[in-house]
């Protein structure tokens, strides 16, 4: 029997242009990352196409679900490898077409990445069409819009037969694309926006904002939990931690209850944004959709947008929550959002929030008390947790190894 192997497929990848192989060698070091703990035999690049195969020769069904789920592919394929004996590929057609499930028309489609096969594509078509009509003889050839289609790729000496794909994520492989800091709560949205960031090549640093001490440490736990969830997209390296509810509570005290929520994202964001200069990050990501809450309307979101200078992404801005929670569904975090904790979002929140600010009364709130004071002292207590599962992030050196209690693996000799 020949193998089984993963055949990943590409879309955007495969139109770029000198700088393809960066993007594919990027994609090749994070299937290594996600499948590291599977029966991984060897991953590589070849015309078109990542191969993975397994170590036992046969790659599974969940290994196959774990690449769909990384960012930079289109499709999976789960493919047999064969020599370039034509029994033996045509054999694996018959099986491939076995497998495709309930069908009443098929078709082959070949190709070759070298001519220095003898058969022609139009040849191969031929040769293996024939042995799956005597095989199947109540199917329908049918060559525009097939239910199945046989695909058998001549590729560097050897074939690959397949009928069936499974959908991937799409997008851009994380590393290729620099580096975001992240604002992620425990809910639905900014986790949603972590990944769709990530899908686009980025390297995540989430920044948590904790209600502690003023509430439990659970929605910390809970966003770890939401950063582990998220392990097969690789988007995430590390998460910091930032304990904010004293601080919320000396705003409370200062500035006027219509512009609490307001003054935290502001103080939230520049705390955000001194992170991202000490990681080296280019944009803040923040999981905010127009109108969906007060603090989300055109007039509050440049109110805050004023306290920083580097670019503010925020891609769900024109999604609905339904949306939202569909895409939460899809990338495994919707369970985890489910779950009510208190964090800092639930403190001392004003009963009548401004939705439509005025810059002048923004500016006396943030003059009320010593804002950058505050934004210092929160930098400096700032924890964080690392995940080995993005090969694409590196630890700053010019961090201090902070409450290491958090992240056990961490030492300053590997920090620096």
């Amino acid at each position: 029997m020949s193998d089984r192997v993963c055949l990943a497929h590409y879309h955007e990848i495969g139109l770029k242009g000198k700088n393809r192989s960066t993007f594919e060698n990027q994609l090749v070091t994070n299937l290594r990352r996600t499948l590291r703990d599977a029966d991984l035999g060897e991953v590589r690049r070849i015309s078109g196409h990542i191969l993975v195969s397994a170590a036992s020769g046969r790659v599974s069904e969940e290994m196959a679900d774990a690449i769909s789920r990384v960012p930079g592919v289109a499709r999976v394929s789960l493919a047999y490898l064969c020599g370039l004996d034509q029994v033996e590929y045509c054999k694996a057609a018959v099986s491939a077409l076995h497998e495709a499930g309930e069908f009443r028309s098929f078709k082959v489609h070949a190709r070759r990445s070298a001519t220095a096969y003898e058969l022609h594509t139009l040849e191969i078509n031929q040769l293996v069409g024939e042995v799956l009509c005597n095989e199947f003889p109540d199917k329908k050839v049918e060559m525009h819009d097939p239910d199945v289609v046989v695909y058998v790729l001549v590729v560097q000496g050897n074939v690959y037969v397949y009928a069936s794909s499974q959908v991937g994520v799409g997008g851009l492989p994380v590393g290729t694309a620099g580096k975001v800091v992240t604002l992620l709560s425990s809910g639905f949205d900014s986790p949603v926006a972590t990944w769709m960031v990530g899908r686009r090549g980025a390297t995540c640093v989430p920044i948590h904002f904790s209600g502690r001490p003023m509430t439990a440490d659970t929605s910390e736990w809970l966003c770890q939990d939401i950063c582990r969830a998220l392990r097969p997209s690789g988007v995430v390296g590390r998460m910091y931690v930032v304990p904010f509810g004293e601080r919320q509570r000396e705003i409370s005290l200062a500035v006027p209850q219509s512009l609490r929520i307001i003054t935290y994202r502001r103080v939230m964001l520049a705390v955000a944004e001194r992170l991202a200069h000490i990681e080296g990050a280019k944009a803040l990501v923040t999981g905010e959709s127009l109108g969906q809450v007060a603090s989300q309307t055109l007039d509050n979101i440049a109110a805050v947008n004023e306290v920083v200078s580097m670019p503010v992404l925020r891609p769900l801005i024109g999604s609905d929550k339904q949306e939202i929670m569909r895409r939460a569904q899809q990338i495994g975090t919707h369970e985890l959002s489910s779950q009510s904790v208190e964090d800092c979002c639930t403190l001392f929140m004003p009963r009548r929030p401004e939705t439509h600010a005025r810059m002048e009364a923004v500016h006396a709130a943030w003059n009320s008390f010593d804002h950058d004071a505050m934004i210092d002292q929160l930098v400096e207590t700032m924890e964080y947790v690392d995940f080995d599962q993005c090969p694409s992030y590196r630890p700053p050196k010019s961090i201090r190894a902070y409450h290491t209690e958090l992240a056990p693996a961490f030492t300053r000799d590997n920090a620096d």
